[in-house]
């Protein structure tokens, strides 16, 4: 039997959620920013729902106006966005590898993200104290990649004390072995894991461990109000740092998304403006996650639902399929395929494909940004 997947009601399963881990030291305005961008997903919009799942965690709609324009096009009952979940980590201070402070604890809760977003202080501001005692950014981004290098080097040296007896009998015990061997020397000379070359296979041997250093980084310059436009001297630190280790950086202001979270639409756009600024943190840090682990949005829309997938850059058609359920790649069988803008242009499906605009693709597709898909499938 062949079923179009848009006249279909979609199973009731939500695609993998897209993880950021959030830390810093304390006192450079992490867990204000954290409670700010989850409280302003919440107002944004009603289509954009919302909840925490636990005090440190948050997870959070991905704002797009496309699902909006596409969802009124379909005249769709239901709008479903994808989502991002933030996990705010304690503070972490030198030491919290060895047990100081209350960070080590947490170090566990980011072994599951898929990105971290390092907040870094870049304002001066006498009534809040810094551990440190002064803002020195480039200290700052130090003291947080030596404690995630070291809670690395004893993960590894943990896991190497098992496979130790495993080596003299496995080969698959000494090449994981080999692998942790060099990242170890990595780690001991100061730098990230993730300057590692590592194969695909390699990659594939040491995901269990979740080494905090081998995760891509996002800095976050935490600036004033005054300073979100333009940035200042502590934002050029930390973005010579970033250009080094081919990391992503964003400036935001927890100071401007705590004021956001009591403005209407309108209200926070002229805000925005006045500062010069054309978007908020929330939309800033979603945009660099998705240029930092190479991921796309494609749409599937009807009657009964709009909905956003996240998808990797340079997936097939199939693949994409798979990521609504697994029976949609494995009985696939075309994609009928438009771009959102081309959709939009046209009015509905039945208009497109009056047009020739609706394409009918096959299983080397490679699905772009903005795709709107209908799949064709066995059951």
């Amino acid at each position: 039997m062949v079923i179009l997947s848009r006249f279909l009601e979609l199973p009731n399963r939500c695609q993998p959620m897209l993880k950021a881990g959030i830390v810093g030291l304390p006192n450079v305005g992490k867990s204000t920013l954290f409670n700010a961008l989850v409280a302003n997903a919440q107002a944004q919009a009603a289509n954009f729902p919302f909840c925490t799942i636990e005090p440190n965690i948050g997870s959070v709609a991905v704002p797009d106006d496309r699902l909006d324009l596409l969802s009124e096009l379909s005249k769709s009952k239901n709008l479903i966005p994808t989502r991002i979940e933030f996990v705010d980590i304690a503070g972490l201070v030198k030491g919290a590898s060895q047990g100081e402070g209350l960070g080590n604890k947490f170090l566990a809760n980011i072994r599951e993200v898929d990105a971290i977003v390092h907040v870094v202080r870049c304002f001066e501001d006498d009534d809040v104290i810094h551990v440190a005692g002064s803002v020195d950014p480039a200290r700052d981004v130090e003291v947080i990649d030596l404690e995630l290098g070291l809670a690395d080097l004893a993960q590894i040296e943990k896991r190497r004390h098992r496979l130790k007896k495993q080596t003299r009998t496995s080969d698959d015990a000494k090449l994981e072995d080999l692998v942790l061997e060099r990242i170890q020397q990595v780690l001991e000379s100061g730098e990230a894991s993730r300057n590692v070359d590592l194969t695909e296979d390699e990659k594939k041997l040491i995901k269990p461990l979740g080494l905090l250093t081998y995760k891509p980084i996002i800095y976050a310059t935490n600036v004033s109000e005054n300073d979100l436009a333009r940035g200042n001297k502590f934002c050029d630190q930390v973005e010579d740092l970033a250009n080094k280790q081919e990391a992503e950086i964003v400036r935001v202001s927890a100071q401007v998304e705590s004021e956001l979270i009591s403005l209407g639409v309108d209200e926070r756009i002229d805000y925005l403006v006045d500062l010069g600024v054309k978007e908020g943190g929330l939309h800033s840090l979603i945009k660099a996650t998705y240029r930092l682990l190479g991921l796309s949005t494609y749409f599937t829309t009807g009657e009964k639902e709009t909905r956003a997938w996240t998808i990797k850059n340079g997936m097939t058609a199939p693949e994409a399929a798979g990521v609504i359920h697994t029976d949609f790649e494995r009985g696939f069988i075309r994609a009928q395929t438009i771009g959102y803008r081309k959709l939009l242009e046209a009015g509905s499906f039945s208009e497109a494909r009056t047009k020739g605009w609706l394409r009918s693709e096959g299983k080397e597709y490679i699905v772009k940004e903005g795709d709107v898909m209908e799949f064709l499938f066995n059951v």
